[in-house]
């Protein structure tokens, strides 16, 4: 039974911009061919990157795991079709730094043939929970919205946190952006049965689906498959249309009145939140034994010549897939990976779609002008009302600029989404998310430094412990045998060893003086 009243509450801040939604809303353009070569990021998720299992000239089977985490935080990497490995090496990666990572290389044989699956998992209520968040890990499942946090690690709350309402997030409040739409629209009834999955995973007594009221057709279709799956405790609600109302803390106050702590997780409160993706690849991975191989990804923006979603195996060269939707008109100006408000321009599309990549906007210089030159800050105040964290983006942005990183944290750096509002309301045009990006790597470092100090100064002080300790036992142990000998000596006992050295002097002592004795006797002699 659904028990709070959602929908009532607000969030602080946030923006209303032109969604541009309609350009790719509702049209699918269909499955993309897989190209000849994938590219696979061995980190392509929150956590630890993933280890290859395979190695070059192995032959490997769609759906076969092909990389391997060992840390809890992580996901494996699955191949997207059959074929041959033809390189482990550095490849450009969809970054802002615009850096290489290690990828797997694949080259598709063309016959897209399964490896062995699992067993499916259709009675997984009489399972244990632990089987179904492995069985999600194993999938290699996670935050499709654009975290990329693994499933299985957000599902595992633990019995010391017990959860009221599972949250699914269907906001998709980005602007551009229409593929949850599109899936929500089309395969309602898959997302619901990985509702009812997680409702069992997590143990939770209410969900929530909260959908933007700029999406009336996902809104309608996803109310129709609750009410035909007779599940009584989910409830699908229509919340405003306001950025960035797909945030996970937003979403969870304007559903629930809760807030999630500073620093703290929705798990806290009693509250899971996940993307309407990522339940579909629940089902996936418990109804089909199936892992994560590819997503729905918005091709959309003035400079394509034509928008709407798409089927995409991951590790598709981004060209594949522009050039798939038509390629590009005339308008093109830049490419970025996700919306205008949290996505970054890419420098080139030879580079592979992952499991975050939801959209590639192909931009109009009108869509996204190069920046204005930042002036100086004027303290408007602007910022402020827009942040939907309620920091003092101002603050950040001073200890940000003078390189202070220790006040940054004090103001609460981390508690950032960088979903760009403040940026956006900026009258001096100043890129505040990017001293917050600055800042927030710096602080990464110097703490990762920090604890590599800290290790180096442990294994130090140990090996002198170690040391020290070593000659503490071997000077012990010399005195035990001098006491041992000098209280045998004084009962009067034999001590060999002085008796051996006795022995041998007096045998240097008798040759000296028979050599001596022979001496004057040869002197003697006429």
């Amino acid at each position: 039974m659904i028990t709070t009243n959602p929908g009532r509450w607000d969030f602080h801040g946030g923006i209303h911009r032109p969604d541009r939604k309609s350009m790719s809303a509702g049209k699918f353009l269909g499955k993309v061919p897989l190209p000849d070569i994938l590219t696979l990021p061995l980190q392509q998720h929150i956590g630890a990157m993933a280890e290859p299992s395979v190695a070059v000239g192995d032959h490997v089977y769609k759906g076969q795991t092909i990389a391997r985490v060992t840390e809890y935080i992580g996901a494996p990497i699955h191949a997207p079709t059959s074929g041959t490995i033809i390189a482990i090496e550095e490849k450009p990666v969809p970054h802002p730094s615009g850096l290489s990572a290690p990828c797997i290389l694949l080259q598709a044989d063309g016959r897209d043939e399964w490896g062995e699956l699992p067993e499916p998992l259709p009675y997984f209520d009489d399972l244990d929970p632990s089987l179904l968040r492995e069985r999600i890990r194993w999938a290699g499942i996670v935050g499709l919205g654009g975290a990329a946090f693994p499933t299985s690690v957000k599902v595992n709350h633990g019995p010391d946190r017990p959860i009221q309402t599972l949250v699914v997030n269907g906001a998709e409040c980005e602007p551009y952006i229409t593929c949850d739409d599109l899936l929500m629209r089309n395969q309602a009834d898959r997302i619901v049965e990985g509702i009812k999955i997680l409702l069992y995973v997590v143990d939770a007594q209410e969900c929530l689906i909260g959908i933007e009221d700029n999406k009336p057709d996902a809104i309608a279709a996803m109310r129709q498959a609750v009410a035909e799956s007779g599940l009584q405790d989910v409830q699908v609600v229509q919340v405003p249309t306001r950025y960035p109302m797909g945030g996970e803390k937003q979403l969870i106050k304007v559903l629930t009145g809760k807030e999630v702590p500073s620093h703290g997780i929705p798990s806290e409160v009693g509250v899971i939140c996940v993307n309407v993706a990522t339940t579909a690849a629940v089902t996936d991975a418990i109804m089909a034994a199936r892992p994560l191989l590819g997503r729905l990804v918005t091709v959309t923006g003035e400079g394509a010549s034509e928008a709407g979603n798409l089927e995409v195996a991951f590790g598709t060269p981004m060209s594949h897939v522009i050039q798939h939707a038509g390629g590009y008109s005339d308008k093109a100006y830049k490419l970025i990976l996700g919306g205008p408000m949290m996505g970054f321009t890419l420098g080139h599309d030879d580079l592979p779609v992952t499991k975050g990549t939801n959209c590639l906007l192909i931009a109009s210089r009108a869509e996204a002008p190069d920046p204005d030159k930042a002036l100086p800050c004027i303290r408007c105040g602007k910022c402020v009302e827009a942040c939907p964290a309620q920091l003092l983006p101002q603050q950040l942005y001073w200890y940000a600029r003078a390189k202070d990183f220790d006040k940054t944290q004090e103001y609460n750096l981390f508690d950032c989404i960088e979903c760009g509002c403040c940026s956006w309301v900026c009258p001096s045009h100043i890129p505040l998310v990017q001293y917050y990006r600055f800042a927030k790597t710096e602080t990464w470092a110097m703490e990762k430094d920090k604890q590599q100090a800290e290790e180096a100064r442990r294994r130090h002080e140990a090996r002198v412990e170690r040391l020290e300790r070593l000659d503490r036992e071997r000077k012990a142990r010399l005195r035990q045998k001098k006491d041992a000998l000098e209280k045998k000596t004084a009962a009067g006992g034999h001590d060999p060893k002085k008796a051996a050295v006795d022995a041998a002097m007096k045998r240097v002592a008798a040759k000296k003086a028979r050599q001596a004795q022979e001496k004057n006797n040869a002197e003697e002699q006429p």
